[in-house]
């Protein structure tokens, strides 16, 4: 079973990932979900009178067609289906820093350790890790390295900023 890290923590994660829903017949009545970017743009009103939903993109879906909905969403999940596709690092990068997404970015899919440092820096704050991975073991990859030379989506300042600055407290 896949183990969330979230709060750089192993927690227990109460969303459900519904990959393969269409319709909202294919949606339980009850429990938070996290439903495809197709069946949200579908059904968008029910899905909201419904709550506790979230929404999952796929690497080839456009983040912009969140764009009038992120204050209304909670989670957001971006599938990284194998550990070498990396679209999601920009759809994350866009959401947070384009689209003013606050809510909880989640990595789902081949979520591995030596990914971790590189996604928080991107704005990812949840990791659904790889059901044959040890989320504990996977927890140490946040910190495997002290800092970023390059700005990012955590602390927009360059590194030579940095060494004359406090760092930003998220």
């Amino acid at each position: 079973m896949p183990q969330l890290i979230k709060g750089r923590a192993v927690a227990g994660d109460a969303w459900t990932l519904l990959r393969d829903a269409v319709t909202l017949a294919d949606v339980p009545a009850a429990g938070p979900v996290l439903v495809p970017l197709a069946l949200w743009c579908a059904a968008r009103e029910p899905l909201l009178a419904r709550g506790n939903v979230g929404v999952w993109l796929a690497p080839d879906d456009a983040p912009e067609a969140l764009a009038g909905d992120v204050a209304r969403l909670a989670v957001i999940a971006i599938d990284f289906p194998q550990f070498s596709d990396g679209r999601g690092y920009s759809t994350a990068r866009l959401l947070r820093e384009r689209y003013a997404f606050h809510g909880e970015l989640r990595a789902v899919g081949d979520v591995q350790r030596d990914q971790l440092f590189y996604l928080q820096q991107v704005g990812f704050d949840a990791f659904l890790i790889r059901a044959d991975r040890r989320a504990e073991d996977a927890l140490r990859g946040l910190s495997d390295f002290d800092g970023s030379y390059a700005a990012t989506a955590r602390d927009p300042r360059p590194r030579f900023r940095r060494r004359i600055q406090p760092p930003n407290e998220a």
